[in-house]
């Protein structure tokens, strides 16, 4: 596979990274040789998974495992996943902007920001946005290579209920999933924009499936005052007092880049899955990792 010419390289992270041991490369490689399950894993995804867990080899190969599966067991998130030709995803596109900011934070995390282009509910797909968020940063990942941590930055302008009562319960709880326990980023915060009613009535919903850790990343702001506590307002689009640009141009660029990825996504579609019946003891299966079905439709809101 032919990989986009800003793909990281390795020698850069290797430069980057003094705590990175080839040794600890060696483990995993042979660590997966017993793992017949899993598919090749490349080299810079190596790096990647060793990185997010801090160096520490035994929650690397949880990782591992978990990001592969939940892939595989996750098709309605990473399956079509064609920036060009899928339809379902260009409707994604022209609802909500997920962008990386070109500047970091000055603790030197990564940003990608989000928020509704079109707030009509009845166009809201929740799994083909998640799946535009989860491009996204995936992208920002194998660009930008390893790096302090990620925060995420989301306009809550627009959210209703009715958003929130579309959003499939189990689709929820399998994104968090990944997001926690598959994900090889370094999570630091998720900061929550022009702050309204109904997030707390999403938030009580999801709290169940966070962990602590991610519940103390959370941080809801009403104004851009308190924004610029933890975040280069400079650095954020020029709707926002920043000067990174319009948010629809910046959409528009980013979408730009994904299409150039779109063999890259065809080529992770069919080589980046497990093969269940390979696997050495017991076989994951969406019931077993994740429990009954449902939705918010069923559930009673406050």
């Amino acid at each position: 596979m032919s990989l986009p010419i800003r793909y990281v390289s390795i020698e850069e992270q290797c430069k980057q990274n003094p705590q990175l041991k080839m040794s600890d490369l060696q483990i995993l490689k042979n660590w997966m040789e017993k793992q017949p399950h899993l598919p090749r894993v490349e080299m810079l995804y190596l790096i990647l998974f060793l990185h997010s867990n801090y160096y520490r080899i035994e929650p690397t190969k949880k990782t591992i495992d978990n990001f592969y599966t939940i892939r595989t067991l996750l098709p309605e998130v990473f399956s079509n996943r064609d920036p060009i030709a899928w339809k379902e995803l260009r409707k994604a596109f022209s609802i909500m902007a997920a962008v990386p900011l070109e500047r970091k934070t000055k603790e030197g995390y990564v940003m990608t920001f989000n928020k509704f282009l079109d707030s009509n509910p009845n166009k809201f797909d929740y799994y083909e946005c998640m799946k535009y968020l989860l491009m996204t940063c995936e992208v920002q990942t194998v660009l930008e290579g390893t790096n302090e941590g990620l925060v995420i930055i989301l306009d809550a302008t627009g959210l209703s209920f009715s958003h929130i009562a579309s959003i499939n319960l189990m689709g929820l709880k399998k994104v968090l999933f990944y997001v926690q326990e598959a994900a090889p980023v370094r999570l630091k915060a998720f900061h929550i924009l022009n702050t309204i009613p109904i997030v707390d009535t999403l938030l009580n919903l999801i709290k169940p499936f966070l962990k602590k850790e991610l519940m103390d990343l959370l941080h809801f702001h009403s104004s851009m005052e308190t924004v610029k506590k933890f975040l280069p307002i400079e650095a954020l689009p020029n709707e926002y007092g920043g000067k990174a640009g319009p948010i629809e141009e910046l959409a528009t660029k980013h979408i730009k880049l994904l299409e150039e990825f779109r063999d890259w996504f065809q080529y992770d579609e069919v080589y980046r899955r497990v093969n269940e019946s390979l696997r050495v003891g017991k076989c994951e299966s969406t019931e077993n990792l994740f429990g009954v079905d449902g939705s918010f439709k069923k559930l009673e809101l406050d």
